[in-house]
């Protein structure tokens, strides 16, 4: 039962993030040009704003994960009843801060967005964020029924909701803006199904785990044990806060909700890539944790994170080079002429974040070897960097000034730094990964040459050509890496699951002629 939760479970991952991913590109251009940009601008805006709630999860949501399922390996069925009812206080506790805060900053609103937002815009600005704010209020102690689903181990049925909601949300919004709602509506929708899904998980909580919860004691030892391993993990929330909502929330306030709208669209097509490269790196990482666990050198550890990254970056370089080609053209077509500035805004930060997404494999290390507080320290302080270079910028060249912060300061913190604490301090040898990564550079900067030629000979004005070209250059850059830059293992992954297709459809066609 565990292990087919488990591979069911991982599958069904994948098939998240693909249906998140094409839902995105499916939905997102019929959203845009039925809601308008400034609308949509809007829409992010106040999203961005009061997304910063999340953050007061203070990371306990995987500090959940982790105790109740240590609590489950000992048997100790009262411990666990205990700490749910303390997390669950815990949470009550921070749905009601987020009311406050919530008041605070809906009180703000007119001081903080009244010289860029129109008073109808104001209007609806404060309608949404106070759907919002219920919203997080509530989720904040639902939120701890999926927790404990996932400390059990019910991934599917995890994953599944989820699936499910991913499908549905645009399956009702667009009729909706069809008939002439505004961003308000989306914001009902989402609320609705987020908290309808919340229910569901703490249903089946209770009548399914037959899940039980006690409030007589609130462990004060067991709190400080979990508020230290919980810390760095609420670090790491912020960062990723204010690396990707700052800059809409900025814009806000020195530029209106049109900028907002472009830059909005450019953090979405980073936060999809962003997305592939974890679906591709959490099929290998977990091996890194036993490789600690059995002391590997810091040799076999160096070993494996030039392994892993020789992969991610052969399918990292062909999305990243692709899109410096294409796309510019592709988003005109997908989102519209008024969304052309994205690609640059685009490629500001995809361009330094490949760096860290190719050493994934780090940041396991560091998790397994426990010396990951330097790392959280460091991104945190890159992150202040970030929002005190962005405001400037942001008045001088809008978007893209704020794109250009977050750029300089992943390239500081995530690639200059971390490089040289990976490589001094922890012992990998970083010089041999930038080799490796150097040369299987080549075909990809020959097939980017290719690329432009591409470009010089066909010029398209439909999806069509587009895919023709994309065609044309995968073709080109595929026959290059494998000739050039990948190695015999390399070849036999990427080999292995078009085999295992092939060999699938060969006994379904015996089947079918039996």
């Amino acid at each position: 039962m565990k292990v087919n939760q488990l591979k069911a479970g991982a599958l069904l991952s994948y098939a998240s993030i693909f249906i998140t991913i094409i839902i995105g590109l499916l939905y997102t251009p019929i959203m845009l040009r039925l809601l308008g940009q400034s609308e949509f601008g809007l829409y992010s805006l106040i999203g961005a704003v009061v997304g910063y709630l999340s953050i007061l999860d203070l990371g306990l949501g995987n500090t959940i994960i982790r105790y109740t399922a240590r609590n489950r390996a000992l048997g100790d069925k009262d411990a666990e009843s205990n700490m749910n009812g303390m997390f669950l206080i815990l949470y009550c506790f921070i749905g009601l801060l987020t009311v406050i805060l919530g008041v605070v900053l809906y009180s703000n609103i007119d001081n903080m967005f009244g010289a860029t937002l129109a008073a109808a815009e104001l209007k609806k600005a404060k309608i949404m964020m106070m759907l919002l704010i219920f919203n997080f209020a509530v989720s904040f102690p639902l939120g701890v029924f999926g927790s404990i689903m996932q400390a059990h181990e019910r991934f599917v049925f995890v994953k599944l909701v989820a699936i499910i909601r991913s499908l549905m949300t645009p399956c009702i919004i667009l009729p909706l803006l069809y008939l002439g709602y505004s961003s308000v509506s989306m914001v009902v929708v989402n609320t609705v199904l987020n908290i309808g899904c919340l229910l569901i998980n703490l249903v089946y909580c209770f009548r399914v785990l037959k899940t039980t919860i006690y409030f007589k004691k609130f462990d004060l030892i067991l709190l400080k044990e979990i508020a230290g391993y919980s810390f760095f993990i609420f670090l790491g929330v912020i960062v990723d806060k204010v690396y990707w909502s700052t800059g809409q929330f900025i814009l806000g306030i020195v530029s209106g909700t049109v900028l907002v709208a472009i830059f909005a669209v450019a953090m979405q097509l980073t936060t999809m890539y962003i997305m592939f490269s974890t679906s591709v790196s959490s099929v290998l990482l977990p091996r890194i944790t036993m490789m600690v666990a059995n002391n590997a050198s810091n040799d076999d550890l160096s070993h494996i994170m030039i392994k892993i990254g020789r992969v991610q970056y052969a399918i990292m370089a062909y999305i990243l080079s692709g899109f410096i080609l294409f796309g510019q053209a592709f988003i005109i077509l997908w989102a519209g002429l008024n969304y052309s500035d994205a690609y640059y805004m685009v490629l500001l930060v995809m361009i330094p974040i490949t760096i860290p997404l190719i050493q994934n494999v780090g940041i396991a290390i560091l998790q397994a070897q426990n010396r990951n507080a330097f790392r959280s320290i460091v991104y945190l302080c890159i992150a202040v960097l970030n929002v005190l270079t962005s405001i400037p910028l942001a008045k001088m060249w809008g978007g893209f000034g704020c794109a250009l912060a977050t750029g300089v300061s992943l390239i500081v913190g995530n690639v200059i730094i971390i490089n040289i604490y990976y490589h001094r301090w922890i012992g990998l040898n970083i010089p041999l990964f930038w080799i490796n990564i150097g040369k299987m550079s080549l075909p990809m900067l020959i097939s980017l040459l290719c690329g432009y030629g591409i470009n010089l000979f066909i010029i398209q004005d439909s999806f069509l050509l587009l895919v023709v070209k994309i065609v044309l250059f995968s073709l080109i850059y595929i026959c290059l890496m494998w000739q050039v830059g990948l190695d015999s293992y390399e070849k036999k992954l990427f080999l292995s699951p078009v085999k295992k297709v092939l060999n699938k459809c060969q006994v379904f066609n015996k089947d079918r002629c039996l």
